[in-house]
């Protein structure tokens, strides 16, 4: 079995143009911070993400489901 990042669907945005998705590079897990769609760093620790951009300022993206597609509408 290979490795599986726990966070795949998780994304944090931040001002600036940055990006940060969890990422696997040589097998290892690491945190991918991009800027305006450029690859920055893949860093190893939070500290290291820090070290580009303020952490309380980033956001997780939360994905959110239509409103059309969770009722159900008929039209008679």
């Amino acid at each position: 079995m290979g490795l599986v990042c726990a966070f795949v669907d998780r994304r944090w945005v931040g001002p600036g143009g940055y990006e940060i998705i969890p990422a696997v590079r040589a097998g290892r897990q690491v945190l991918r911070l991009r800027r305006h769609g450029w690859l920055v760093a893949d860093c190893v620790t939070v500290a290291q993400v820090a070290g580009y951009v303020d952490l309380a300022e980033l956001c997780e993206v939360v994905p959110l489901h239509s409103a059309v597609t969770d009722c159900h509408i008929s039209v008679t």
